[in-house]
């Protein structure tokens, strides 16, 4: 692609316009707070102080945050690739009875994470959970905070976090040529051996990329250990949160968020680094399309399977008993049995037709859609721009526009309370802190990086003669955006735009720094509601808000997924060529 001279650039209204736009935007709220957040940590005053240091080293408290927290992030990178990439052969590599049931099981992770996930299995497995209440009547010496501390946290993340590799893991399997592994079965090589010298190798760059974001998750985790980490468990970003509420702690907190930054880019280079190391691919001329693999050994097909559908049924108790359970009324929820008689749906008329309950609801609808419309509808103009010229200045606003990927929430966060709870000519002189409008801010600069990779590859592939075509008969380049390429991009841009409201829906991670404290987004409320002092019909109402979010959830993901699998089948069927399709970075959050 040629480059274009910064100085023809300019010299397009449309693009002086955005551009101020987007530099105002850049530097008020993505390069000034976190700028700002080094300053007042290392440079208080204007001078040079390691005080911040020293509290974090003499803070026990912070100190041990920091090692549960590398703990937590190691422990998570392996645990989620075993359980991933078994999930992932069982239900695409191997040949297993009932796959297909298997993979609707695992896929429950699709459909709701977070916040509600850790409440949900708070409810289910917690002190006053349902199978705990269950395990006591058999085992009465059980103790009640059997599933808290580490091994909570590391279970439940560890369900929580194959997400990506149903996604993307299975994705790249298909992609194997079946006549390599056939090569290999001629040359007498078993099933297993065929399975780790052949299969995985290839798949090793999609396990890195499995790899850093299961250990950034870990290591910036917030919900799972505030739910169930308990007294023992706390990690950085729970400390965070602690310190930043009190102006003299402020500093510590900001250290840590630092410390997690840090550690969050050192991880992405070295992994990156060792990601470059070989080549991982099949040499053969004509691809072949993956055939599911016999386990000829009864034992091992055996024990396969039996893990598989052992595995199925911890996926699947919490979804079913949260929907068995949001049905019946609140002390047959707090006794933790369960009636067919006691079922109603009294919590859902509850939930929906009082203005309190149904008000975190509402809030956080509002929220998601106001940033998923602005991140999407801002960035077509900025993307469009940033495709069709291609300089130094464009290559530095792409960098930039990167910088909430390489950041965590609680860094990006802080970075905003510390720099706008006082006047600032950046905003106009407005104190933000504490305002409604903050928290828009954060949902829309952490959704960016991800929007803007996304509509960039759908730019890419619009057919540039349409453009030159439009040119040539002498349309302006406002209206060729708006009557050729705004419908080109038009489906990848809803698509995008529904997962960035389905991610946000139930955002706690940013929330809990930043929400006004009359508009309490759901994600705090459903916290709340998983607290001991919450009352029954508190616990009844996170029920009811965890299915309506599945459905939510759902929707949204037959919208974006089932339907465009559906249109692919169908115009495979008709031979009709299939434009590509672009994957989804995050199911999680």
């Amino acid at each position: 692609m040629s480059r274009t001279p910064v100085r023809t650039m300019v010299r397009s209204p449309f693009v002086l316009v955005v551009g101020v736009i987007l530099t105002w935007f850049v530097a008020a709220f993505l390069v000034w707070p976190n700028a700002n957040l080094l300053i007042e940590t290392f440079f208080p005053g204007g001078k040079f102080s390691g005080r911040a240091v020293e509290k974090l080293t003499s803070s026990d408290r912070a100190m041990k945050s920091l090692f549960n927290s590398f703990l937590l992030a190691v422990t998570l990178a392996i645990t989620t690739n075993i359980v991933g990439v078994f999930i992932v052969l069982v239900t695409k590599y191997f040949d297993i009875r009932g796959a297909r049931i298997l993979w609707f099981g695992y896929a429950t992770t699709f459909i709701y994470g977070g916040i509600v996930l850790a409440a949900g299995y708070k409810f289910v497995y917690g002190e006053s959970g349902i199978v705990t209440g269950a395990l006591l009547g058999v085992f009465p010496g059980l103790d009640p905070n059997w599933f808290t501390g580490y091994f909570a946290v590391l279970t439940v993340m560890t369900f929580a976090t194959t997400t990506n590799h149903m996604l993307f893991l299975s994705s790249s399997l298909a992609k194997v040529d079946h006549q390599t592994i056939e090569a290999a079965q001629n040359m007498g090589a078993g099933t297993f051996t065929i399975l780790f010298r052949v299969v995985l190798p290839m798949l090793r760059p999609m396990l890195f990329a499995t790899t850093i974001l299961s250990f950034l998750t870990g290591l910036g985790a917030l919900s799972a250990p505030q739910v169930l980490g308990g007294r023992d468990f706390q990690t950085i970003t729970p400390m965070i949160l602690t310190f930043a509420g009190s102006p003299t702690s402020r500093d510590l907190a900001a250290l840590l968020a630092v410390v997690l930054g840090v550690a969050t880019i050192l991880m992405l280079a070295i992994m990156g680094k060792l990601e470059k190391g070989g080549t991982y691919f099949s040499l053969s001329r004509v691809s072949t399309s993956l055939a599911r693999q016999k386990i000829t050994n009864p034992l091992a097909n055996a024990v396969v399977h039996g893990v598989a559908y052992v595995l199925f049924v911890i996926y699947l108790v919490p979804v079913v008993l949260i929907i068995l359970y949001s049905f019946v009324d609140s002390r047959t929820i707090q006794s933790g049995t369960f009636s067919i008689d006691k079922m109603s749906l009294a919590n859902y008329g509850r939930v929906l037709g009082h203005g309190a309950s149904l008000r975190p609801f509402l809030v956080s609808v509002v929220y998601s859609a106001a940033a998923a419309v602005i991140v999407v509808g801002g960035l077509l103009f900025v993307t469009r721009i940033l495709s069709k010229y291609r300089n130094w200045l464009t290559t530095v606003f792409e960098y930039l526009l990167h910088i909430p990927w390489i950041l965590p929430a609680a860094m990006i966060a802080l970075g905003l309370i510390m720099s706008y709870d006082h006047p600032n000519p950046l905003v106009g002189t407005f104190v933000l802190t504490g305002t409604t409008v903050i928290l828009l801010i954060a949902f829309v600069v952490v959704k960016i990086p991800f929007t803007l990779r996304l509509l960039k590859a759908s730019f890419a592939s619009v057919n540039a003669s349409l453009e030159e075509a439009a040119t040539l008969m002498g349309a302006s380049s406002l209206y060729t955006f708006r009557r050729i390429l705004f419908p080109a991009v038009l489906p990848v841009a809803a698509a995008v735009l529904a997962l960035n409201f389905n991610s946000l829906l139930d955002d706690y991670d940013t929330a809990v720094f930043l929400a006004h404290p009359l508009f309490q987004p759901l994600g705090l409320v459903i916290k709340a509601n998983t607290d001991g002092a919450a009352s029954l019909d508190a616990r009844a109402n996170t029920f009811v808000y965890t299915v309506l979010l599945m459905v939510i959830t759902g929707l949204t993901m037959y919208l974006v997924y089932g339907r465009a699998t559906a249109t692919g089948k169908r115009r495979a069927r008709l031979r009709v060529p299939v434009p590509v399709s672009l994957p989804a970075d995050e199911a999680t959050s």
